[in-house]
């Protein structure tokens, strides 16, 4: 059974380095498992992949040695700890804004005794049961120590409750979605004053002092930079539009200045 990239990057002290994949592009995998990427954040919440779509990513995931973390678009039970059988090293569950709802969730997706996750051990988790013949004992203690669960803080009602959020056995990690938050902060009066970049060095010196993983995904290299000094140990900066987008550019540029 494959170990996690990012996990070990955690328990060495060091930032983890992911990119981000919206769409079924395969090479993608490849690329960044080549220029030494250690995971694949793979969004469900805002892109439509299917389920032979997601599968096969998450196998060439396996083949290139590169974790997939997927965010998933739902918290359902079943489906969530399906997205471990098929591989995913761990989960992102969006729009997370209080405690019971973490517990829900870690009883979800983590095995006994820490959650209540369904077993069977056929997926890909376990190579389709070959690297588990006799019995899935190891299987329980794979996924417990080799698979993980963040929950995004989004709303000024999540960063009140992140304290209570952050002590639920089981969890694994904070992550602050900006782009979300801002919005909220900007429309309520819960919270006044506050601003993302307070939200993201709040949220991080609760999880280091607790010993969680931290995020949240920065807009530019400086926002990288301090995110990176601050301590985060989730770095996410690559989006395959983007880079697609920026690379057409480049070639467009390219074009009109031969052809003018």
């Amino acid at each position: 059974m494959r170990n996690s990239r990012i996990l070990a990057k955690t328990r060495s002290g060091q930032p983890a380095r992911l990119a981000m994949l919206g769409h079924f592009l395969p090479p993608f995998v490849a690329y960044a498992a080549h220029l030494g990427f250690d995971g694949l954040w793979i969004d469900l919440e805002h892109r439509p992949f299917d389920d032979r779509e997601l599968q096969s990513l998450l196998a060439f995931c396996h083949l290139y040695d590169i974790d997939a973390v997927v965010r998933t678009p739902t918290r359902e039970k079943a489906r969530l700890y399906r997205y471990l059988e098929d591989g995913a090293a761990g989960l992102i569950i969006p729009h997370v804004n209080e405690a019971q709802t973490v517990r829900d969730l870690v009883q979800a997706v983590k095995f006994p005794p820490v959650g209540d996750r369904g077993l069977e051990g056929r997926g890909l988790e376990t190579n389709f049961g070959l690297d588990i013949p006799q019995t899935r004992d190891p299987l329980l203690d794979h996924a417990l120590r080799e698979t993980f669960l963040v929950v995004q803080i989004e709303t000024p009602q999540a960063l009140e409750q992140a304290e209570a959020m952050a002590d639920v056995p089981g969890l694994d990690g904070l992550y602050v979605g900006p782009s979300d938050l801002r919005v909220r902060l900007a429309r309520t009066t819960a919270m006044m004053g506050m601003t993302v970049p307070a939200a993201i060095e709040q949220v991080g010196s609760l999880c280091k002092a607790r010993g969680l993983m931290w995020g949240s995904l920065p807009a530019t290299v400086e926002e990288l930079r301090q995110h990176a000094e601050l301590g985060s140990n989730f770095l996410v900066w690559g989006i395959d539009a983007r880079i697609i987008q920026d690379g057409l550019s480049r070639a467009a540029a390219d074009l009109d200045g031969v052809l003018k």
